[in-house]
């Protein structure tokens, strides 16, 4: 994929507000942590997540996603009217149907010739909403979209847990560590054609993009809903952790020389790289297995966790705004998501 007229104009992001740390989860794990003798602090060690936030319970992840977009719209100052699609990308929805993206763009007031829908690609669903509204700016379609996203790990966590106390298993507690990484938090990210008069400095350009995928590894990580009774039915998460990294860096790097070439670029012409936030026993392996140096990557998974979608485009603002990605920079984003499926975006800064 490659792209001429697709411009990032805003990459606006929300935190949740709680902060809750790895040391409160295994808190909350004390009787297993105990049959098993698992040290304290071991959460941290493994997974190099310190702390996490979450959002309030009952909150509307709708609500997230507009506090995002508002900020997005204020930044540039557009023209509602203006996009022609807005496209909800989390995990996390506020209902089966209508799509969340409905109330979103009915709050912010949108025409009615705007496309609006959700799309669902697990943890790469905010990029594929980027390329999604890029292909409709390259055929022409429309002038400018909003893709938004917003994830909520807490009642997943709390139902993890509660699982894990009844399942004091060793086995039950590898399935589920990587549930206990899950962080909250919301993002917006505007694209545009770049012929709309619009405010800040951002004007990042799409130059192209590389997407494999590996679907035989579908079973890795599953979250949904399993039957305990006839009448009912109740929220899971679970992951193969050690397949999972296995063979989502294989994939990876199946990717980046994909994305290299497609680009005409060496690992020395990609001057930083954002990836998509899991842990550090993650990023360690795949930098390694790509070449890139740890100096060329803006981490946060520390203090935020995994956000699912939002991980990828709120860490890029946050290294935007520290400085970190500089104008003129080739920038890569790199995502990994279970089914598995990898993207690879490139970017002049």
């Amino acid at each position: 994929m490659k792209y001429n007229r697709v411009f990032i104009n805003s990459l606006t992001y929300e935190l949740a507000p709680e902060v809750v740390t790895s040391l409160e989860l295994e808190s909350r794990l004390s009787p297993l942590y105990k049959k098993l003798r698992i040290p304290n602090g071991q959460l941290a060690a493994l997974t190099g997540i310190v702390e996490r936030r979450w959002w309030p319970k009952d909150t509307m992840l709708s609500d997230g996603a507009l506090i995002a977009a508002r900020k997005a719209i204020a930044e540039t100052g557009i023209n509602v009217n203006d996009l022609g699609a807005v496209i909800y990308t989390g995990v996390c929805r506020d209902q089966h149907e209508p799509a969340t993206a409905c109330r979103v763009a009915a709050k912010l007031g949108v025409s009615k010739d705007t496309a609006i829908y959700d799309i669902s690609n697990a943890c790469l669903g905010a990029l594929s909403g980027i390329l999604d509204v890029a292909n409709r700016i390259e055929l022409g379609q429309i002038k400018a979209g909003l893709v938004v996203s917003c994830e909520s790990a807490r009642h997943i966590v709390d139902v993890t847990i509660d699982d894990m106390l009844a399942d004091l298993s060793i086995r039950n507690y590898a399935q589920s560590l990587a549930t206990l990484t899950g962080g909250s938090g919301a993002v917006a990210i505007l694209i545009t054609d770049g012929s709309l008069n619009l405010r800040g400095d951002r004007n990042h350009q799409l130059l192209g993009a590389s997407h494999l995928s590996a679907p035989q590894a579908y079973d890795l990580c599953q979250w949904g809903l399993k039957e305990v009774d006839t009448q009912l039915y109740r929220e899971y998460m679970r992951t193969d952790a050690v397949k999972l990294l296995k063979q989502g860096v294989a994939l990876a790097q199946d990717t980046w020389q994909h994305f290299l070439e497609q680009r005409q670029w060496s690992s020395n012409d990609v001057d930083k790289v954002i990836c998509h936030q899991v842990g550090a026993a993650n990023q360690k392996q795949v930098l390694t297995a790509l070449g890139i140096d740890p100096a060329k990557e803006y981490p946060t998974f520390k203090y935020l966790g995994n956000m699912g979608t939002a991980s990828l485009p709120a860490t890029a603002a946050m290294a935007h705004d520290a400085g970190f990605l500089k104008k003129g920079d080739n920038v890569s984003f790199l995502g990994i998501g279970s089914g598995l499926n990898c993207m690879m975006l490139g970017l002049k800064w």
